[in-house]
């Protein structure tokens, strides 16, 4: 080979290892700078199927830009080109292109919470995921029996059956989902509670042990009063007394209930009147939470078969109705002092 050839050969290698060095540094450097954002926090939407080359352009369409080009070809030297998927996406500060491939890779999607309270009614919660800006909506215009059917719940009605828990999930998830895992996680805690429960406990189904938990639930002004009010009303229970919770009433009377409730209220008979009918109603009255489980379960022993509110938020428990008049009289009856 001809010495003009053979230098001119050197150089062309030289300078293939060069650009090869070159490019090298350059996607090293590129892998490890943050990606230039319009605004923090930035949000921007993977949708189904969108491969990799769409991926990019999205992010720099949403205010990320990554430089599409130089993004794609960082992901298939790394051999994730194929590996993006979908979801919504947040970046809350400063992203460099390779945690941001590894994030979308990941499926490391924007995180929103929703707070199922105890004590809130079944219309209560589903206001609440109606209301949500962070989900999907495919509940909307399905009654109660369609809910639970898609759920594959045994039960009827579906008070009651929601674990209150705070719920992270994707944004845009289905409210459906959400209901689901509150629904599964319900029925997970219910057993495992009905297997610790009291052997004297009188209850012939967990079912029953959950209506009298969202007795608790509503009853219960102090939470360290939970196992003392679970055991009055159980001790009614054995011995086939009203249980007389006001809660019950006003859960049957719903829409109806103005937030006075009148002596007419206590008296008229209906299903949910645990002053008229003994025992328990027929479904739960609200989401019970999981003390209030635990105390329906195992409560408190005691003799006393009467409670009375002191007005701060504690009870005056009493065994006889004679000790109770008395307890009503002093914290009820007596008019307040003026300050």
């Amino acid at each position: 080979m001809p010495v003009f050839l053979r230098s001119r050969l050197r150089r062309a290698l030289a300078l293939a290892v060069l650009a090869v060095l070159f490019s090298a540094g350059y996607m090293a450097w590129y892998a490890n700078t943050p990606v230039a954002v319009a605004a923090y926090p930035a949000e921007f939407e993977i949708p189904q199927g969108a491969g990799l080359r769409v991926a990019a352009r999205l992010l720099a369409e949403s205010g990320v830009d990554v430089r599409p080009r130089h993004f794609e070809l960082l992901a298939r030297a790394t051999g994730r080109a194929a590996a993006i998927k979908a979801g919504n996406y947040e970046l809350t500060g400063p992203t460099t292109a390779a945690e941001l491939l590894d994030k979308l890779t990941r499926g490391a999607v924007a995180q929103a919470e929703i707070r199922i309270i105890e004590g809130w009614t079944f219309a209560q919660l589903r206001a609440e995921l109606d209301g949500s800006g962070l989900l999907r909506h495919e509940t909307t215009g399905l009654s109660d029996a369609d809910l639970l059917q898609r759920l594959g719940a045994s039960e009827r009605h579906p008070e009651g059956l929601f674990f209150p828990d705070t719920y992270l999930f994707a944004r845009q998830s289905s409210d459906f989902a959400v209901l689901r895992r509150a629904y599964h996680a319900m029925q997970r805690h219910l057993a495992q509670e009905w297997a610790a429960r009291a052997p004297d406990a009188p209850y012939k189904t967990p079912y029953e042990a959950l209506v009298m938990a969202s007795i608790v639930e509503k009853e219960t002004g102090r939470a360290s009063e939970r196992g003392q009010i679970a055991g009055v009303l159980v001790n009614r229970l054995r011995i086939g007394m009203a249980l007389q919770v006001d809660p019950t009433v006003i859960y049957g009377l719903g829409s109806s209930f103005d937030g006075n409730l009148k002596r007419v209220h206590l008296t008229t008979d209906g299903p949910y009147n645990t002053y008229t009918r003994p025992g328990l109603p027929p479904t739960p009255i609200a989401l019970p939470g999981l003390a209030s489980l635990r105390a329906a379960m195992q409560p408190a022993k005691t003799r006393a078969l009467y409670y009375v509110s002191r007005g701060d938020g504690t009870s005056e428990f009493s065994r006889s109705l004679e000790e109770h008049n008395r307890a009503v009289s002093r914290y009820q009856l007596q008019p307040r002092k003026k300050k």
